[in-house]
């Protein structure tokens, strides 16, 4: 089995292990819960809308969400927004719920959450639905040459959205 995002690591000779499960259903919880691996060392492969018909790909960890405003400041833009189920999927090449960073079909900026460099091994997809990645954050980011940025929200500004600071 193999996929263009396993093409493209192979190319670069990043070590990785296949992981296969059951898809049932979108999202990393789901994934994390069928992989046997931990939320916040699953990685959700986010398209997002920069203005000017320009996207990038932001890597969260399972567990955190996108803050929207430290990812304008980020990009150095005053809006973003989530792309649309077909807009996402025209542009990586892969289907919502499969979406890896790796080989997508338009080269897109990255934008990976700094919280996921301290650890050694996480799960990212594999471009196919129920196939992830076991593979080193550190060699996600070098591959794809990611900006590493503190882009998820606070857990006080997820019970209160308003309470958001940026550092």
């Amino acid at each position: 089995m193999s996929t263009r995002a396993i093409q493209f690591l192979n190319q670069k000779k990043i070590p990785f292990e296949v992981v296969k499960y059951e898809h049932e259903e979108k999202g990393a919880a789901f994934a994390a819960r069928a992989s046997g691996s931990p939320l916040e060392r699953t990685v959700k492969t986010l398209v997002v809308d920069i203005g000017h018909k320009q996207y990038i790909l932001v890597l969260m960890p399972g567990d955190k969400q996108l803050s929207m405003k430290r990812l304008a400041k980020v990009c150095q833009v005053k809006r973003t927004a989530m792309a649309d189920t077909h807009t996402a999927e025209r542009i990586t090449g892969y289907l919502v719920g499969g979406i890896s960073p790796f080989g997508t079909r338009q080269r897109l900026r990255v934008v990976m959450e700094k919280d996921m460099l301290r650890f050694d091994k996480i799960l990212i997809n594999a471009g196919q639905r129920g196939t992830m990645l076991k593979i080193a954050p550190d060699d996600i980011r070098k591959a794809l040459a990611a900006t590493v940025a503190v882009v998820a929200q606070s857990c006080n500004s997820l019970v209160n959205p308003k309470a958001e600071t940026i550092p």
